[in-house]
């Protein structure tokens, strides 16, 4: 159905900021608690508890901070005798003559049923809520760039663990310990936070479990197998991401397992030559699949289990570490500015899993790597 060109819109998000990106990336105040963020004829807008009025005012990026009390103050003004946040709202929207708004998908039910209750037609925007948003500007490509490296730092020193460590018999030991997943994740974590860097579910899997691309890894690592090393840690002063994968193995890998590394990094290496402003992330995904086929690395179930590369090629990473666009079976125009993973996998039980995982930034000629950690799948 098509709308009436007479209505007139405002976006609007109430959320808070310390875990909803949109709210941080149109305002850059970081808080824990909900506040309310509305844009009225292109002006940016927010309205703030007492508690938080002047904070936001001193740092927030806004064209106005208005106190929630101050609008609930006009409402009982004019009339109504236990105002809540919808009546709040009304103080802004009635004046300017608002009819519709637009909310993120995660937008509350409740508030949007109070709010329309008073009238409003209350639609979701699909993502990207803010359309710019996936576009990194030259500051926000330097701030993923500084996580990466930070995240190398600390990758490096998970790597030189598992090159230090005894094989024994078929368990990996150091310093008189069996080397575990645990022990591994734990030295990586404190290391980023010793860089200002949050990781969470870092992934150090080995064997059987790597096949799981998903599965953070548990228990004594073994010899002879690979390890998957998947770190996606964010910044703690800048809200960004890095995502970074490596598979190694300490001893000697099998002949296919070498195989499936060798595919790999050429899969990875045919994301780089394809990937440009313009091209259709699908693809980008649809040349790796059908290069791993030709090379005898099929995908599919086998018996009630996926094996083969069953995941995406690549994801935008930001403020979130998954964010729009995709490189994967569903088609995205990929632009430039866009920053993406190049993570091609191939998983087979029996054998374990392999994935390599860069970041790249899309220009309008191809993709620059922000990732410099070597790929070496054999450790001395």
């Amino acid at each position: 159905m098509e709308r009436d060109p007479s209505e007139k819109s405002a976006l609007l998000i109430y959320a808070a900021s310390e875990t909803d990106a949109n709210l941080y990336y149109i305002s850059r105040f970081l808080a824990p608690d909900p506040f309310v963020y509305v844009r009225i004829n292109g002006r940016n807008i927010l309205v703030m508890s007492d508690l938080e009025v002047d904070r936001a005012k001193s740092q927030a990026k806004a064209d106005e901070v208005i106190s929630m009390s101050h609008l609930m103050n006009q409402a009982r003004g004019r009339g109504v005798a236990r105002p809540g946040m919808p009546d709040a709202l009304d103080e802004l929207f009635k004046p300017a003559e608002i009819t519709r708004l637009e909310v993120p998908g995660n937008f509350p039910l409740a508030a949007a049923d109070l709010l329309r209750r008073r009238g409003y037609e209350v639609l979701p925007k699909r993502e990207p809520f803010f359309e710019q948003r996936t576009i990194k500007t030259a500051e926000e490509i330097e701030a993923i760039t500084a996580t990466q490296r930070a995240t190398e730092e600390a990758v490096q020193g998970v790597v030189e663990m598992i090159r230090e460590s005894e094989i024994k018999g078929d368990e990996l030991w150091l310093k008189g310990k069996p080397l575990t997943s645990e022990t591994l994740r734990k030295l990586l974590h404190i290391t980023l936070m010793g860089m200002d860097c949050i990781a969470r579910h870092s992934i150090i899997a080995g064997g059987e479990q790597a096949c799981d691309p998903h599965r953070i890894g548990s228990g004594v690592l073994r010899p002879h197998q690979p390890i998957v090393l998947d770190i996606f840690p964010q910044s703690a002063a800048t809200r960004y991401y890095a995502d970074m994968s490596r598979t190694v193995v300490k001893g000697n890998p099998s002949e296919k397992v070498k195989k499936m590394y060798a595919a790999v990094r050429e899969g990875q290496e045919i994301g780089f030559r394809m990937l440009k402003a313009g091209v259709d992330g699908k693809d980008v995904h649809d040349a790796i699949l059908d290069y791993f086929e030709k090379e005898g690395f099929k995908t599919g179930e086998v018996n009630g289990r996926m094996q083969g590369f069953f995941h995406g090629t690549g994801h935008g990473v930001g403020i979130e570490i998954h964010e729009p666009p995709r490189v994967s079976s569903v088609s995205d125009t990929i632009k430039a500015g866009h920053v993406v993973t190049v993570e091609p996998g191939l998983y087979y039980p029996g054998h374990g899993g392999v994935r390599l995982e860069d970041m790249v930034v899309i220009t309008e000629t191809g993709c620059r790597n922000l990732t410099r950690f070597p790929k070496i799948l054999e450790l001395d």
